[in-house]
């Protein structure tokens, strides 16, 4: 198979700077968007808040999200090449998914912030562990077919969902939504100065800022909807959603996206 064959195979976008600027604003859409519907449309979080365990927004709301999830992630199997519009609807998916089960794991379960972190980061090395057993690499670059393809959709629905519970965790304390934001800012910062200055592996460094988008979108969409009173911003999670996909309807149509490229010499 031809080197070209193998890029046109190729499901995922290549890693570059706008692919994190979309990531981004995909996971803080996913908080926003999320909210909407567990928190405000199945009233979660209002004075008629259902009090059946059963009937709870955020149960109801991981149901609804996971079923959409299931179906794009089917149909981007199927899909015979990349296609941005599939992958980044897939994605958004993925992260409106993990934020309501991370709220369903941290609060109706009752676990806390700390346990479904700790059970969340579990679950997402032992799905890379599993992966690379299975396939011999956990790089990105080798994601071009089925089994590949639903392990990577795996993990990146468990980092999403630990991303959303890391998120609220640090929030919720001293160093509020603005704080917490500029920590996991910083955080990316320093695995993007390490991807260009050091020898550190590039595909564990890839998954460690994957991860990592994931609390700085969970805060910074707390911050924008979340009341006055607990530091937030208090704009409608609906309008914060429809403008947060437009910028990222904009993006995908402004950068052509290119798939990623299977000869990549980074893997693990």
């Amino acid at each position: 198979m031809t080197k070209e064959h193998i890029i046109t195979l190729a499901k995922v976008p290549a890693v570059t700077f706008v692919f994190w600027v979309i990531k981004i604003l995909a996971t803080t859409y996913g908080e926003t968007a999320g909210d909407a519907v567990s928190m405000s449309w199945l009233g979660e979080t209002t004075a008629d808040a259902p009090t059946s365990f059963w009937q709870g927004g955020y149960l109801i709301g991981t149901s609804i999200f996971l079923s959409i999830l299931a179906v794009l992630v089917f149909f981007q199997i199927r899909s015979k090449r990349f296609n941005p519009w599939l992958y980044w609807t897939t994605i958004i998916a993925s992260t409106t998914a993990g934020t309501t089960m991370a709220d369903f794991a941290t609060r109706s379960l009752g676990i806390g912030y700390p346990g479904g972190s700790v059970l969340l980061l579990s679950l997402v090395l032992l799905s890379l562990l599993d992966w690379y057993r299975a396939l011999g690499t956990i790089s990105v670059n080798s994601v071009h077919e089925p089994k590949a393809e639903l392990y990577y959709w795996l993990t990146i629905t468990f980092s999403q969902t630990l991303g959303t519970a890391l998120g609220d965790w640090i929030a919720d304390g001293p160093l509020g939504y603005f704080g917490s934001a500029v920590i996991f800012g910083g955080l990316l910062a320093l695995i993007a100065a390490a991807y260009y200055r050091t020898a550190i592996n590039h595909v564990a460094l890839f998954w460690a800022a994957f991860i990592l988008t994931r609390p700085l979108g969970a805060v910074v969409g707390d911050f924008l909807d979340k009341p006055v009173a607990k530091g937030g911003l208090e704009l409608s999670r609906v309008g914060a959603s429809v403008v947060l996909g437009v910028a990222i309807v904009a993006l995908i149509l402004a950068f052509q996206q290119k798939p990623a490229s299977s000869d990549a010499s980074e893997n693990i």
